[in-house]
């Protein structure tokens, strides 16, 4: 999980919502497993909210935070192996005009620096949560883009104060100086 959570960095996030693409480029992500507290599915917790996370990997964990932000997760582990990989930030690639009307704004600035701002951008919801990454409405291309080792930080993750210890692991990454990460 903490593999895919570097991998996923430069890949690109796409979506096709009413018959709107939009996509960015996957510059922040946080890795979440359920060996550890930050975990919604934490020691195998499973509820209506976790069950998604259940499922194999390469499905969409899409839920709400702070009862106002929907965030977007790709499961990673195998059937019964709770783990997900949270998408903090992208760069903006396709449909910016349609970003920002979405988000109610004149100017393409930072409008996809934090995981609730992209998810709106990118009309990602909660209809998506459990949706397979293979289909047409979300999904996730490699452009061939491989970002090298010594441009990817590793830091805490960001909003897991209750998470303990577990709030210390350095399970949140991002690529160095990108303009579009999400502020701390």
């Amino acid at each position: 999980m903490q593999r895919v959570a570097k991998d996923l960095l430069g890949k690109v996030l796409v979506t096709r919502v009413n018959k709107s693409l939009t996509s960015g480029i996957i510059v922040e992500t946080e890795a979440y497993s359920f060996r550890e507290r930050g975990c919604h599915a934490y020691d195998y917790l499973r509820t209506a909210r976790t069950e998604i996370m259940f499922l194999p990997g390469g499905h969409a964990y899409v839920y709400l935070c702070y009862g106002i932000h929907q965030l977007f997760n790709v499961v990673t582990n195998k059937v019964d192996k709770p783990e997900a990989v949270l998408i903090r930030a992208l760069q903006p690639m396709i449909g910016e005009e349609m970003m920002m009307k979405r988000m109610a704004v004149e100017k393409l600035t930072r409008i996809t620096s934090g995981p609730g701002k992209l998810t709106k951008a990118l009309g990602i919801d909660r209809k998506l949560n459990g949706n397979s990454l293979l289909n047409d409405e979300v999904w996730i291309e490699d452009i061939g883009t491989k970002i090298v080792k010594k441009d990817i930080v590793a830091t805490t993750r960001i909003g897991i104060d209750y998470a303990g210890e577990d709030a210390e692991l350095p399970w949140r990454y991002y690529i160095k100086g990108n303009p579009w990460i999400s502020k701390a």
